[in-house]
């Protein structure tokens, strides 16, 4: 149970702690909105995470070659969905008076990001490559899986609020006119993030 605690720790972190589009929207969103209001957004990048852990445990071999066929048109869409987010936010830009007022309830947001997490569904193929790479989960009971899933889900959930936290301690620090400017710079970075993305499709 040590080793699938450990294992899946560190699953959580290596597949959270590279910054894509999702961290950089965290961490704007943090600057806009605070940390408590946040919160509900990094909660579902790490729900989507554990979800796909959780499928990779269950049957991720059998996923991973099902989506290996499709990963062109996955890429694609994904690509189109983050381009998508980002013009609507830079548009938003442009009549945003107070940044605040305009962000969406909790549970919206969680939505929202859920399904922006989940559009990416080549995770799956990472921890089902990663399962098969490690004995002691691909051959564990299924009592040390649960607590792998659970160890990725804490894992990155941990690691999301921590942009979360990074973006809200700007919060109060940064004049309006200087959040306009990084909202600028990080919707321009998923802009080309999925720029990149639909090139390596």
């Amino acid at each position: 149970m040590f080793d699938a605690l450990i294992s899946g720790l560190i699953a959580g972190w290596g597949v959270a702690i590279p910054l894509g589009a999702i961290g950089v929207l965290l961490v704007d969103l943090g600057m806009r909105a605070g940390f408590r209001r946040t919160a509900p957004a990094a909660s579902a990048v790490a729900s989507a995470d554990l979800l796909y852990a959780g499928v990779a445990a269950l049957a991720g071999s059998v996923v991973a070659s099902v989506l290996e066929p499709h990963e062109h048109a996955i890429k694609l869409i994904a690509a189109g969905v983050l381009a998508a987010v980002a013009v609507m936010s830079l548009r938003g830009l442009r009549r945003r008076t107070a940044a605040r007022a305009e962000v969406p309830p909790g549970h919206h947001l969680y939505a929202r990001f859920l399904a922006l997490t989940a559009i990416n569904p080549t995770t799956v193929v990472y921890f089902a490559a990663l399962i098969a790479g490690l004995p002691a989960i691909a051959d564990a009971s299924a009592g040390a899986k649960v607590v792998f899933v659970a160890a990725v889900g804490l894992a990155s959930l941990s690691w999301q609020l921590t942009l979360a936290g990074a973006g809200a301690a700007l919060h109060h620090r940064l004049p309006d006119g200087a959040r306009m400017w990084t909202a600028l710079a990080g919707n321009a970075l998923v802009l080309g993030l999925a720029a990149r993305m639909a090139l390596s499709a």
